[in-house]
């Protein structure tokens, strides 16, 4: 029974490990499409092209509704992953992401950066321009390459 005295007692003796702090954010304003991060980053429905825009809508609220993080994918291609958006306590599946799949939107928020990956807590959506990327015409609304062949 001494044996858990001494543990601890050798741990108590150990220095003290500085807490992680929290990186500090940086205000920005960014426009982007909200995009589905699993089609967008697994490929699994498409190339970048195809999964994004009109012929991915459906998809990007069923993902964002089952848990996927949903990202804001500027024209330069960058991608900040959305933690958190104004006024939604349910980032995902939340009626706020559920009504911004595939809409393009300039938003206020504090930008983050670790490890090579962008995030944003989104505190201000200032223009919402609906969904501009119409790429359903050249896709169609599921593209045939999401369609999985017929078992034989």
């Amino acid at each position: 029974m001494r044996l858990p005295v001494l543990a601890a007692a050798a741990f108590a003796a150990l220095p003290a490990a500085p807490a992680l702090a929290a990186s500090e954010g940086e205000r920005i304003t960014v426009t982007g499409e909200f995009i589905d991060t699993w089609c967008y980053f697994s490929g699994v429905m498409g190339g970048p092209d195809a999964v994004v825009g009109t012929a991915h809508h459906t998809c990007a609220m069923w993902c964002s509704a089952g848990g996927i993080p949903v990202g804001l994918l500027t024209p330069e291609g960058e991608i900040y992953m959305v933690l958190k958006i104004e006024g939604d306590d349910n980032n995902t599946g939340g009626d706020t992401i559920l009504s911004l799949a595939s809409s393009t939107i300039t938003a206020d928020g504090i930008y983050y950066e670790r490890d090579g990956l962008n995030y944003i807590v989104v505190e201000e959506i200032v223009e919402d321009m609906g969904i501009v990327n119409e790429n359903h015409l050249d896709f169609g609304t599921v593209p045939g390459f999401a369609i999985p062949p017929a078992e034989r």
